[in-house]
């Protein structure tokens, strides 16, 4: 039995008498998008309503910038996200074209980098090869192969790009309206400022906590690493603004 086929058997196998749950992170590409649209929605907004309570004296000129600000920077974001997704599915396709292009060209090289690969998890010189021969029979595979193993890249889901952009955009909006909500129950930008910063801080904790979780981090090193940046960012804000009025 040819060795490629050896190592798959064994692997399905054990697999089987092996097997157990594993505790994985999935979707880790909108895990991130969310972290990303919320922390900046949580902190930009905070900051900004803080500098203006500090500057006025109405909430009304709180919340209208602070509105405008969520609105400008969720489609800021949400276009950063979308770029940046767009930009990483070109890469791919370009890469995975000059794979196509190489396995033509030079089959050999390739055939070597796959024993080169294997070679390097301890495999006998006799199962690279077998293995090397095995992938270079279907191209299609051969190629995303040496995109995974070689280059280190993963194919981008379809639709990364615009599933970001909402997300970033989206997590950007609600993150955008906890510091700006008290500003609309109380009467005076100080009022306000205080009540925003004890739900913004409370909301940045639990955030943190939750990320550093989601990311295998201490949560609450986490927690305090993201609070501790909000409220830096904010008290610049408010002290910049008090400082020029």
């Amino acid at each position: 039995m040819p060795a490629f086929i050896t190592i798959s058997y064994c692997m399905a196998e054990n697999y089987q008498i092996h097997r157990h749950s594993e505790n994985h992170l999935s979707s880790s590409a909108f895990i991130q998008d969310v972290v990303i649209g919320m922390a900046d929605g949580l902190t930009v907004p905070f900051a900004l309503a803080a500098g203006i309570s500090g500057a006025v004296h109405t909430n009304t000129l709180v919340i209208a910038a602070g509105l405008a600000e969520i609105a400008a920077g969720s489609i800021a974001m949400g276009l950063g996200g979308f770029l940046a997704g767009q930009t990483e599915a070109e890469h791919y396709e370009s890469e995975l074209r000059r794979e196509y292009d190489e396995i033509e060209r030079v089959p050999e090289i390739e055939m070597q980098e796959i024993r080169d690969v294997f070679a390097g998890y301890g495999l006998s010189e006799h199962s690279q090869n077998e293995i090397a021969l095995e992938l270079s029979k279907n191209k299609d595979n051969w190629a995303n192969f040496m995109m995974k193993y070689e280059l280190g890249l993963e194919k981008p889901a379809e639709n990364r790009a615009r599933n970001s952009a909402l997300t970033i955009g989206i997590s950007y909006i609600v993150g955008g309206i906890v510091p700006l909500f008290p500003y609309f129950l109380t009467d005076s930008p100080v009022t306000g400022l205080r009540y925003s910063a004890i739900v913004t801080v409370c909301c940045l904790f639990i955030f943190g906590y939750l990320k550093a979780i989601l990311t295998g981090q201490p949560p609450i090193w986490g927690a305090t690493k993201i609070t501790a940046i909000g409220a830096l960012a904010a008290s610049a804000a408010f002290l910049i603004a008090k400082m020029i009025t």
